[in-house]
């Protein structure tokens, strides 16, 4: 599962750090180096929203709007849920 996290200036504004540095803590918590990859875009071009980020798991990128507080939740979704 690839899991993008968008870090262009609009998105770094409004807290891609702190996603990116959340995002880290619970996939190693997890132990899901092995089956998640995380990784970083320069624009995904929707800099109305919150940070963007996809989460691909099937070949088809699906695009989430996050505030920094809502990095675990998000997770725990997206993420977690859909790791066998």
């Amino acid at each position: 599962m690839k899991v993008t996290v968008c870090i262009g200036s609009a998105c770094h504004v409004k807290g891609a750090a702190k996603i990116v540095d959340e995002l880290q803590y619970l996939i190693a918590q997890k132990n899901y180096g092995d089956k998640v990859e995380l990784s970083g875009a320069f624009c995904m071009g929707k800099c109305q929203t919150g940070v963007s980020v996809t989460v691909d798991d099937s070949g088809n990128p699906v695009y989430h709007s996050l505030k920094p507080e809502d990095t675990k939740k998000f997770f725990e979704e997206q993420v977690a849920k859909k790791i066998k």
